[in-house]
């Protein structure tokens, strides 16, 4: 599998077949056409330290603590159709961590944002002010 630079060998792929689930009859209940696909990122040769690095910082509740990346896709009803959209989806995400980040410059900001909210706060003061107990005799 070939994602931009990197290419991933198919042996470091692990495809599992499973039923899928919602409406679908009978075929739902025959056969096997959800993917399962899980890829080791924390151990793979393909990938460079620092794109490694990049996927396993990602917040991802589809990777596991071990550092396995687990794609479950059923968006079609065939075995084949469903195991090219995993491996769509892998790619997407590989390729995400391909790009480092660009950092953010600081800047400061201008006197009308400034000014901008001191008077959105002095307005929240007074909206507050006036909401207090006095003068209700």
């Amino acid at each position: 599998m070939q994602v931009g630079p990197l290419s991933i060998d198919d042996d470091e792929l692990v495809e599992r077949f499973v039923r899928a689930s919602g409406p679908g009859g009978q075929n739902v209940n025959k056969v096997a056409t959800a993917v399962e696909l899980r890829f080791d990122v924390a151990r793979s040769p393909s990938l460079t330290e620092a794109v490694r690095a990049r996927l396993l910082a990602k917040r991802d509740r589809r990777m596991t603590a071990e550092g396995v990346l687990v794609l479950s896709a059923q968006r079609f009803r065939t075995q084949e159709r469903n195991r090219e959209d995993a491996r769509e989806r892998l790619a997407a995400f590989i390729d995400s961590g391909l790009r480092a980040p660009t950092p953010r410059i600081a800047t400061r900001p201008t006197r009308a944002s400034k000014e901008r909210r001191l008077g959105e706060k002095r307005g929240r003061a007074s909206v507050k002010q006036g909401r207090s107990g006095r003068g209700w005799e």
